[in-house]
């Protein structure tokens, strides 16, 4: 967070902006946790030979995205607090699970990558969306 801070302030968004949203967004978005399980357990399902379709993945990232907001802060939070979904939306065994969290762990870096980009982004659009108040005299 306090990285992350910074470079949104020298990117230029105000402090009170990227002092609200940085830490708010730290929390609750999580695109590339969200993107790597589900790329993920694609691939697996693929490899597998299990049935796998559209509303399937629908059904499944609309209950990701709920999940991974209630994920805890802590590397491989968001794979563990999946785990629930990967066995009963889209039937994963155990040795299925394991290679999902294997998977994920071995990615992480790439998705907080993408996690911390996205913050700085959505701080930026924040910024640019409530421009600075002036002063009435």
């Amino acid at each position: 967070i306090p990285v992350t801070l910074r470079q949104a302030i020298k990117m230029g968004v105000r402090e009170d902006i990227a002092g609200f949203v940085i830490p708010l967004c730290a929390t609750i978005h999580m695109s590339g946790s969200t993107l790597k399980i589900v790329a993920c357990a694609l691939a697996l399902m693929i490899m597998h030979n299990q049935p796998h379709d559209l509303g399937l993945f629908c059904h499944f990232i609309g209950m990701l995205g709920i999940t991974i907001i209630a994920a805890p802060g802590i590397p491989g939070g968001a794979i563990m607090a999946s785990i629930g979904l990967l066995q009963s939306i889209l039937g994963f065994d155990e040795q299925m699970v394991a290679l999902m969290i294997a998977l994920y762990i071995a990615m992480d870096s790439f998705g907080t990558a993408c996690n911390v980009t996205g913050d700085g982004a959505i701080a930026a659009i924040i910024n640019r969306i409530f421009p600075p108040e002036t002063s009435k005299q």
